[in-house]
């Protein structure tokens, strides 16, 4: 589907409406559209269908592309999927800047663009294309900024739950965080490298305000690159020293269980020597079971205070 947008310049303040017309200044918001609504845009705005395509793909890597006046940038953006067992991944997002409007195309809604939508955006004006541009770029790196943050608390749960844990699912929860980090800085290394060639280039018309935009972005994407790399190290650290101490608490429990085999052993092993079928001592004293009972007691527990001296109870 795809929804046009046009910010209306009214007292008091600005407004973005939806609208139906392609009509200059206006925003075309397109989520996994269909060939049809790929088709019907390309013709209007004279847009190369394969720009319209390319953020579709969720292999595509970012890139800026400019053609005939019109400029194709491809970023990665994080996506929250707690219902999957990857808490988070990314996808591609494309934007696309004509003379006369911009557009945007992902396969699927995310925070980024509904921001926009929503009128969560301080001074944001559909027409002012280069600046709408910057601004989601920098509400991208921010969202990075924001499920990074997550990520760590989420660790530092999972990491008090195994301290006084021996199963293996807190040590998958923490793998999956991993497989997120990892997402996390491919994507953010691949868009720092459009960011730069973006300040190079200057594919879009920029003014000094803008220019002054772009480099906050880069910055808050360095930061990005920065704090998935730590978490990432902190997690992998993490990682392999409760992977230790699971280990160690298993052979623990391993221990004190055969502790306790060995104790009770003796007390089974004498019954079986004074059950045998044959003469045995005691056999005719009226008190033989009391005694042989104390006599079990108190050899499993001189074991067991032997054992417990070399710490192994």
């Amino acid at each position: 589907m795809f929804q046009i947008y046009r910010t209306v310049e009214a007292a008091p303040t600005p407004r973005t409406e939806e609208t139906g017309e392609f009509e200059p200044g206006s925003w075309v918001c397109m989520v996994n559209p269909s060939a049809d609504e790929i088709r019907e845009v390309s013709d209007r705005l004279s847009v190369p269908g394969d720009y319209l395509r390319a953020a579709l793909d969720e292999e595509e890597r970012p890139r800026t592309e400019t053609e005939d006046g019109i400029t194709l940038i491809v970023i990665d953006i994080p996506m929250p999927y707690p219902e999957q067992t990857i808490l988070y991944t990314t996808m591609p997002l494309g934007i696309i800047v004509t003379p006369d409007t911009i557009v945007t195309v992902c396969l699927r809604e995310n925070a980024i663009i509904q921001d926009f939508v929503n009128g969560r955006v301080k001074l944001f004006y559909t027409f002012k294309k280069t600046r709408f541009v910057l601004q989601i770029l920098f509400r991208n790196a921010s969202y990075f900024l924001q499920y990074l943050r997550q990520i760590e608390r989420i660790s530092d749960r999972i990491g008090a739950e195994l301290n006084q844990s021996m199963r293996n699912r807190e040590l998958i929860q923490l793998m999956n965080l991993k497989k997120s980090l990892v997402y996390f800085s491919t994507s953010l290394r691949s868009n720092q490298i459009v960011l730069d060639k973006t300040l190079t280039f200057q594919p879009l018309r920029m003014y000094e305000d803008d220019t002054d935009l772009l480099e906050d972005v880069i910055i808050e994407n360095k930061q990005a690159i920065e704090m998935a790399n730590t978490y990432s190290t902190i997690l992998t650290e993490t990682m392999d020293a409760f992977a230790s101490i699971i280990s160690n608490n298993f052979n623990n429990v391993l221990k004190l269980l055969t502790s306790i085999t060995i104790i009770l052993a003796i007390p089974t092993m004498i019954a079986s020597f004074l059950g045998m079928n044959v003469p045995v001592p005691l056999q005719d004293e009226p008190y033989g079971f009391l005694i042989i009972i104390i006599l079990s007691l108190i050899v499993s527990s001189l074991l067991a205070v032997a054992i417990n001296r070399k710490g192994w109870l």
